[in-house]
C-alpha cells in the first residue's frame, strides 16, 4: 500500500535545491509524459519569502504562470525541458492540466479521510499531491471537470454546497517539490509509480470524495 500523508502528520519540508527541481520536471516530462512548464519562483533577502513578480498581494507566491502564453509554452519534452530550467533553475513546476490529466480539488482534511477509505475499498488510485496550503488533489482522466457537477448532484450533492473543485483545460497544479511562499513544498500524498501510471476515472472517486467533503462542510457548519 502507498504511504499517505495524515491530516496529524509533523513533516520536515526540506529547502529546495535547484537540482531537485531541475531533476524533477524533467523526471515528469520523461517518465510521465505529463506537458510541464516553469512558473514564478521565490527570492530570499533579509526579510520573508517574496515572490519573482513582485506583486505584494500575490495570491500564489512562487508558484504560477508568469506571463500570458504559458499554455504555448508546456513542454513534454525531457530535453526542451532541461533547458527551460537550465535558464532559470529556481523556477517552480507548473502542470497544464486538461492535457493528460485533471484534478479534483479538496481540504485536506476531507482529502485524507476520503483516501482512508479509497484504499479500503481497494479503488484504482493515480497519484495525490498535498499542498502547504492544506489542499489535496486527485489525479484523474480527462474529463473530470465537464461530468463532476452532474455526477455531484446524482449522488444526491449540490457542487455549490461542497469545497471540491475540477481543475480541468486552461488550469494548472503546482508539482513537487515547488514551494509556495513562507508556507512549505507542495508534496506527494501518493508518489507517482509504476503501478498508478494508469489513472482513474472521476467517476471511481467521486463518491467517497462528495462524502468526505460532505462530512467537512457539515463540521464547519457545526463549528
Amino acid at each position: 500500500m502507498e504511504e499517505t500523508i495524515g491530516v496529524t502528520a509533523v513533516t520536515q519540508l526540506p529547502r529546495q535545491r535547484d537540482e531537485q527541481l531541475l531533476d524533477a520536471a524533467v523526471r515528469y516530462a520523461e517518465e510521465r509524459h505529463w506537458d510541464v512548464f516553469p512558473g514564478a519562483w521565490l527570492e530570499h533577502d533579509s526579510g520573508a519569502p517574496r515572490c519573482s513578480c513582485a506583486d505584494a498581494g500575490c495570491t500564489a507566491p512562487g508558484a504560477h504562470p508568469t506571463a500570458p502564453g504559458w499554455t504555448g509554452q508546456a513542454s513534454g519534452s525531457a530535453s526542451a525541458v532541461r533547458r527551460m530550467w537550465t535558464k532559470q533553475p529556481g523556477a517552480s513546476i507548473l502542470l497544464p492540466t486538461g492535457r493528460t490529466f485533471e484534478a479534483v480539488d479538496v481540504p485536506e482534511t476531507a482529502g485524507c479521510l476520503a483516501l482512508a477509505r479509497m484504499e479500503r475499498l481497494g479503488l484504482p488510485l493515480g497519484p495525490v499531491t498535498r499542498t502547504p496550503g492544506r489542499r489535496m488533489l486527485f489525479l484523474v482522466l480527462p474529463g473530470a471537470a465537464a461530468k463532476v457537477p452532474d455526477r455531484l448532484r446524482g449522488l444526491g450533492w449540490s457542487p455549490a454546497g461542497l469545497d471540491l473543485v475540477c481543475r480541468g483545460e486552461g488550469e494548472y497544479i503546482a508539482a513537487p517539490p515547488t514551494r509556495v511562499g513562507p508556507y512549505g513544498s507542495v508534496q506527494w500524498a501518493r508518489r507517482p509509480t509504476a503501478t498508478n501510471r494508469w489513472l482513474p476515472d472521476a467517476d471511481d472517486l467521486i463518491s467517497p470524495l462528495a462524502y468526505a467533503c460532505g462530512r467537512d462542510a457539515a463540521a464547519a457548519r457545526g463549528a
